[in-house]
């Protein structure tokens, strides 16, 4: 047994960077158990399409409003410490939640409120999260120590999570928020286990011209001049604006186009996150024998194809492998960028990057997802994977030579 541990997370990542991992791992099981009980409880609660499609922008509106700010946050204060504030206001929504659905008391809008500030807690906890394990492992050791990171991800947010949440509201509306209020509170006792060495930045800074918009604006000024870094901000903007154009539509898609009726969308949810932990199992093994660049660039031909053979297809059998291996794709994808960003950006800087990531991240949804739903009213449900394949084309050709830039990580 502790020869497989040892394989599967070495000793020399630390017990700190063990501690972290656990709690990782738990409350990803909580945010994924959410991430279904969440539209549930607001479709029990109103029919209303508005007040519903309310409950999904609250998802990732967030992001977008706070996710600046919090990486000024955690570049300036210690970082364990705002996780564990971030994950308490979270335990004391949660226990909210759980008091007016015990008393018959929650209202839809009180609903809405709640996942709204869980989901804003959550921008903090997850932006600081992801500065921490540079702060823990050697720069040679950040590929497998968010390959196990991501593992935890796509098994128990992904494909776990989201059935266990379906399954335990089936049993009462309470008990997933009962269950993700546990977890929760696992994960904080697990992360105040973390020991960190001190990042170099005080909060007296805070006081020098500007304040927090001075801050920003010098992540983003970074992120500009560091070639890798830009590169990467700008392809996760550009083709999550073609990704979410045909993604915005995968409900209708697989009903429709593929004819899979009610179990559609969470069949293909499902073949692909198992693609994603065929990617963790194969992510060391490519790390080896290409370079990131090489990876990138692979990922970026797979991406385009998707969308073509997509548009194209009405089969099940021709679909669903292509969604197993866009699911390891987009671990493989995301894993890489966040190693190149670990390894590339100063300490000081590790939240503000990562921010302006995560508005290039969101960004390029929010956009695709609307032009894709006018295009799939006005031409088709297949009319968004054809645009998106047309402009991930066009965009691969663009890119091409700068992912030649992924090979230069450091600082």
């Amino acid at each position: 047994m502790s020869a497989i541990v040892e394989t599967f997370l070495p000793a020399r990542l630390g017990t700190s960077f063990r501690w972290l991992l656990a709690s990782s791992w738990t409350t990803n099981l909580g945010d994924g158990i959410a991430a279904a009980a969440g539209p549930l409880l607001v479709a029990s609660l109103s029919r209303d399409p508005i007040l519903i499609s309310l409950a999904a922008l609250l998802g990732w509106a967030p992001p977008l409003v706070c996710g600046l700010y919090a990486g000024v946050l955690s570049d300036r204060y210690d970082r364990r410490r705002i996780v564990l504030i971030a994950n308490a206001v979270r335990l004391v929504v949660l226990g909210t939640l759980v008091g007016l659905l015990a008393t018959g008391h929650l209202t839809v809008h009180g609903a809405l409120i709640g996942l709204g500030l869980i989901a804003t807690a959550e921008v903090f906890a997850d932006n600081t999260t992801a500065t921490l394990t540079p702060m823990l492992v050697h720069r040679d050791d950040l590929v497998i120590a968010n390959a196990r990171l991501q593992t935890g991800f796509i098994t128990l947010n992904q494909l776990a999570g989201p059935s266990l949440g379906a399954v335990l509201f089936a049993g009462g509306r309470i008990w997933p928020f009962v269950t993700e209020t546990l977890l929760v509170a696992a994960g904080v006792l697990l992360v105040a286990r973390v020991t960190l060495p001190p990042h170099g930045r005080s909060a007296a800074l805070s006081a020098k011209p500007g304040g927090v918009r001075h801050e920003i604006a010098e992540g983003i000024h970074w992120v500009i001049r560091h070639p890798a870094v830009r590169t990467l901000c700008l392809t996760i903007l550009i083709f999550n604006l073609t990704f979410g154009a045909a993604w915005s539509v995968l409900v209708l898609y697989a009903s429709e186009q593929l004819g899979l009726g009610a179990i559609g969308f969470g069949l293909i949810t499902t073949v692909s996150a198992v693609g994603g932990i065929v990617g963790t199992a194969c992510y060391g093994w490519l790390t080896a024998r290409l370079s990131l660049g090489d990876i990138m660039r692979i990922g970026l031909v797979i991406e385009t194809l998707t969308h073509l053979v997509l548009a194209v297809t009405t089969s099940p059998w021709i679909a669903l492998p292509v969604f197993f291996v866009f699911g390891a794709h987009a671990f493989v994808w995301g894993t890489t960028s966040r190693v190149v960003r670990q390894r590339a950006v100063p300490q000081h800087l590790q939240g503000r990057v990562d921010s302006v990531n995560t508005i290039c991240v969101y960004g390029g949804l929010v956009v695709g997802s609307a032009v894709g739903g006018v295009l799939a009213t006005h031409h088709g449900i297949a009319a968004p994977f054809w645009v998106a394949f047309a402009g991930s084309t066009v965009f691969l050709i663009l890119l091409w030579p700068q992912m030649t830039r992924i090979a230069h990580q450091e600082p």
